[in-house]
C-alpha cells in the first residue's frame, strides 16, 4: 500500500490522529501505543522508522532520535475500522522512556482480572 492509498483508507480523529500500536516483528510484544497525523506517516514512509505525534509538546517526534532507540518498519497494517494503526518494526533497543522493552509492563492485579 503506497502512502496515498493508506491515507485514502485511514480515518483520523477530530483533531487529524490515529493511534498507532507498535509492535515487535519478531517477538510479536506489543511495545507501544502513540499517535500519529497525515504528517508524521508521510515521514514515517519517508524515513522508514517510526515518526509520531507528542500531543503533549504538540511536535513531531521521532523514535530515538535522541535515545537512539530506533524503530525500523518492517510493515504497517491498518485495522478493519481504518481508525487504529498496527506498526511492525525492528526496535534498537527499549521502546519505554523508563527503559523497559515495552511500554506495556504493569500488569493489573490478577482478581480484578478475574471478578
Amino acid at each position: 500500500m503506497t502512502y496515498d492509498e493508506l491515507i485514502a483508507t485511514v480515518h483520523f480523529d477530530d483533531a487529524g490522529l490515529i493511534p498507532a500500536i507498535v509492535q515487535d516483528a519478531s517477538t510479536q510484544q506489543v511495545l507501544m501505543m502513540a499517535y500519529m497525523n497525515a504528517e508524521s506517516l508521510r515521514r514515517t514512509f519517508a524515513i522508514g522508522e517510526t515518526v509520531f505525534w507528542s500531543r503533549s509538546r504538540q511536535a513531531f517526534w521521532h523514535k530515538g532520535d535522541t535515545s537512539g532507540n530506533t524503530q525500523t518498519v518492517t510493515e504497517l497494517r491498518v485495522d478493519c475500522d481504518g481508525d487504529t494503526l498496527l506498526i511492525l518494526v525492528n526496535p534498537a533497543g527499549p521502546a519505554c522512556h523508563t527503559g523497559a522493552i515495552s511500554c506495556f509492563f504493569r500488569a493489573v492485579d490478577e482478581d480484578w482480572v478475574t471478578g
